[in-house]
């Protein structure tokens, strides 16, 4: 894992030691809005009009946070206007690469050998972690935005005017609980993973994995009441929680120590999980080989061997009982 200082590449590890081995994640650094009419969204510089064939998605199929775009690509039929390319799972000095593979999708635009080609391309002097998604605007030819979150609310309505299939999963009535349980879950979960796998003290360990169960703990008490996170409809909630859960039981428990139960430890987590991923196209965005691969290969730190485990083995097609609520 590495990071662009004034458009250098640089192979450097988070500095945990200036934070007292806690890992903390910084901020995207292209936060513009594509929107329906080209106006600005909540952030950036407006100019980015919702049209097809005019913007590009770069993904890892191992990472959570870019897995969250490929699932509304998906639900919201924008596979056909929105084109695609899927870095290499192995994350090495050089950061993701384009390097050949199962799974991996070239970059059409620069025929770019690695991630960090694009964010240069955008902005030659880039500082900052070269991370995915990206969105590529190929008409002003530069990055959209970075930032996972707000990426899935553009796909989610803003080409719905020009043939996006039909759902929402942020309803304007529910989207002030819907912010506050994503608040919950990305500190505690999203993150709250990472911040437990990347720490380089006990103490730093601990709080964040302590703070992670006991938000799982308060989950599974709310799913035994309702069938999804806000009540009886899918929301974005939901599927921004299902990139974590889905690869919690193969990568998290393990490889990040988060070991103290398993989301199948859960019964109304791992049926709710069960149902997200059983979601008409919802498998197709889930590679496990490429989830592990990355993983335990690409953090030699935490997994010096760089042995993949053979397990879990996990039916995520197993019937579920949530209909009942």
């Amino acid at each position: 894992m590495g990071l662009l200082v004034d458009g250098q590449w640089q192979d450097k590890w988070y500095d945990t030691d200036a934070n007292g081995g806690r890992f903390k994640r910084e901020d995207s650094g292209f936060r513009n809005w594509v929107t329906a009419d080209g106006s600005a969204g909540p952030s950036g510089k407006g100019g980015f009009k919702a049209e097809a064939n005019r913007y590009h998605l770069y993904v890892s199929l191992a990472c959570p946070w870019a897995h969250r775009t490929t699932i509304y690509r998906k639900l919201k039929g924008l596979e056909d206007m929105i084109s695609m390319s899927v870095v290499h799972p192995f994350m090495g000095d050089k950061g993701w690469t384009f390097a050949e593979g199962e799974g991996v999708v070239a970059d059409p635009l620069f025929d770019a050998d690695y991630l960090y080609e694009i964010y240069t391309a955008a902005k030659s002097d880039y500082t900052g972690r070269v991370t995915v998604p990206v969105l590529w605007d190929k008409q002003t030819n530069t990055i959209v935005s970075n930032e996972s979150a707000e990426i899935i609310r553009m796909f989610n309505s803003a080409f719905d005017e020009v043939g996006a299939a039909e759902g929402n999963f942020l309803p304007s009535e529910l989207l002030a609980e819907i912010d506050e349980i994503n608040a919950f879950v990305y500190s505690a979960v999203n993150n709250g993973v990472y911040k437990a796998g990347f720490a380089t003290t006990q103490e730093a360990y601990e709080e964040p994995v302590n703070e992670l169960f006991d938000a799982l703990d308060t989950l599974e008490a709310r799913l035994a009441e309702r069938r999804y996170l806000i009540g009886d409809i899918l929301t974005e909630a939901d599927w921004r929680l299902f990139t974590t859960l889905v690869r919690f039981d193969a990568v998290y428990v393990g490889h990040f120590k988060c070991n103290i139960r398993r989301i199948v430890d859960y019964p109304n987590l791992w049926g709710y999980l069960r149902e997200l991923y059983q979601v008409s196209g919802v498998a197709e965005t889930v590679n496990m080989t490429h989830i592990k691969t990355h993983y335990y290969t690409s953090h030699a730190n935490i997994n010096p061997t760089r042995i993949i485990p053979v397990g879990p083995a996990l039916n995520f097609n197993e019937k579920h009982d949530r209909a009942r609520l």
